[in-house]
């Protein structure tokens, strides 16, 4: 990954992009990190559910609350992989503008959705985040871009909404006798 980074430049001073290429790979690494744990934890909670799933019904409390957990768990992953996918794409400056600001609202929905499922990674999502904001000012400073947040905001609700059908649609697949899918 190391490299990826560099940002070119046709007329803005490249020693400004200095700053921004370390917090991007920061970034790009805490994602990864991220990214990491919440396989981990999807691969604990499926194997889990396995044996619940087999043992309950959909009326039960317990198996509906490991189900939502999973079911948030991959929704999240899913999110997160699209996100590093979408940073790795970057490879100028004015790119940043573009790509970014639907990011951020998706990085903050899913640190809501983790807060208390697995906090740690929810406070990583909070601080992901705020570097993802502060490149995003910082490149559209170089670049003199502006933004409509409005369009970054429904962007990025689409983009939540079709990841929750996808998960939802392997979910069912997953456990075709549970009716509260």
């Amino acid at each position: 990954m190391k490299g990826q980074y560099s940002l070119a430049m046709d007329s803005v001073n490249i020693s400004q992009t200095r700053t921004i290429v370390p917090r991007l790979y920061y970034s790009n690494d805490l994602l990864a990190k991220i990214i990491d744990v919440l396989n981990k934890e999807k691969s604990k909670v499926k194997k889990s559910n396995k044996v619940l799933v087999s043992e309950c019904n959909d009326q039960d409390p317990a198996c509906i609350r490991a189900i939502d957990m999973e079911r948030t768990i991959s929704f999240s992953l899913e999110i997160l992989c699209f996100t590093q996918k979408r940073l790795q794409t970057i490879s100028r400056i004015d790119d940043i503008p573009k790509i970014f600001p639907s990011l951020v609202p998706m990085m903050r929905t899913i640190s809501a959705q983790l807060v208390d499922i697995l906090p740690e990674s929810s406070r990583h999502l909070s601080e992901l985040s705020v570097h993802l904001g502060s490149i995003i000012l910082d490149s559209a400073t170089l670049t003199t871009a502006q933004f409509d947040f409005s369009h970054s905001n429904t962007e990025s609700s689409l983009m939540l909404d079709e990841v929750k059908l996808m998960v939802d649609c392997k979910l069912s697949k997953q456990y075709p006798h549970l009716d509260f899918l």
